[in-house]
């Protein structure tokens, strides 16, 4: 048999094998499902509160109080598990009101938690939400973060948010040493079983803008690229990745997701635990925008990109989006 022919066979078959709807499901080789989704909620003190977020249509600044019908539609959509940002009605320059037990993630932990057992709670352990400056530690006499005093009370937070009923908690702070340190203040306080999601590669992106606006986290002065991730750099992103498996990471993630696809898929070829991606806040905003001006077919581009970041690698996708791929899917 000629090459041609070979060749023309081998076409003919991808023709026949995508010729109807079932038959491409049939064979398809990237399933999405809900399953993978973890979907962020931004919490914040009051009653009565569901404030929609103006960059981000469709997410909403939540009390606690809203939380219970937000957790049942969660859970009947079949999507496992939400992520928690907590926005405090005060800041200061030590971020207590991260690791106050009576503070807001903490009681938005034990609201799903009564409404909706089985959901996973996870919660973002940084405290740029909660200082007065919105970097991600206190800072020292030179106006950077002091490294030591932020592991500190990052282990604090870790461990107010697992004595609330966290089922996992996700350090994203992006100090030295935090995985560790979290791990080591978990055990001793009798949560060895709360495992640990780490931003391990996290990048200082452009594509956090939205979120900043959602979470009231923008810092007052400077940025966050001296302890965030440099853009272009891949092998950095494994060394980061390595540390914290080391140090006792139970799932690494990569953040953001899109234009980090490279990333997911070697942080899947070079290790074995499970891989999260964050499709951010720009990311989801863009999709949002482009279809609200007719531009783009919002279904079938919200699943391409999902589908994008799992056949990349990505075993969770922790996504605002998930609410509506979960219908999307049915």
């Amino acid at each position: 048999m000629s090459t041609g022919t070979t060749t023309r066979n081998l076409f003919a078959r991808h023709r026949r094998t995508r010729s109807s709807a079932g038959m491409r499901r049939l064979v398809r080789e990237t399933r999405l499902s809900a399953d993978c989704f973890m979907y962020p909620l931004f919490v914040t003190h009051g009653r009565g509160v569901r404030e929609p977020i103006a960059p981000m249509p469709g997410c909403f600044q939540m009390s606690a109080d809203q939380l219970g019908q937000e957790a049942r539609e969660i859970a009947s959509l079949g999507i496992p598990a939400v992520l928690l940002f907590g926005i405090p009605s005060q800041k200061d320059p030590m971020g207590t009101g991260a690791y106050d037990d009576a503070g807001v993630v903490q009681e938005a932990v034990r609201a799903i938690k009564d409404a909706e057992h089985e959901l996973v709670v996870a919660t973002d352990v940084c405290l740029c939400e909660y200082t007065d400056h919105g970097h991600c530690g206190p800072l020292d006499y030179r106006g950077e973060v002091d490294n030591d005093v932020a592991l500190e009370l990052l282990a604090r937070t870790a461990v107010s948010h697992a004595r609330a009923g966290a089922d996992l908690v996700a350090p994203s702070a992006m100090v030295d040493g935090q995985v560790a340190a979290i791990r080591e203040a978990l055990d001793s306080e009798g949560h060895a079983q709360t495992p640990i999601m780490a931003y391990a590669a996290k990048y200082a992106s452009a594509f956090f803008g939205p979120f900043r606006v959602a979470a009231e986290s923008a810092p007052k002065f400077g940025d966050r690229r001296g302890y965030q991730m440099d853009p272009p750099n891949v092998r950095e992103a494994m060394r980061e990745i390595a540390a914290d498996v080391a140090e006792g990471a139970d799932i690494v993630m990569v953040k953001p997701a899109l234009p980090y696809l490279d990333i997911i898929a070697a942080a899947r070829a070079n290790f074995d635990h499970p891989i999260a991606a964050y499709n951010v806040s720009g990311e989801y905003a863009m999709v949002k925008a482009a279809a609200a001006n007719g531009w783009i077919d919002e279904r079938r581009a919200t699943l391409e990109v999902l589908t994008a970041i799992r056949r990349a690698g990505a075993d969770i996708v922790i996504t605002y989006h998930a609410k509506d791929a979960a219908r999307g899917l049915e």
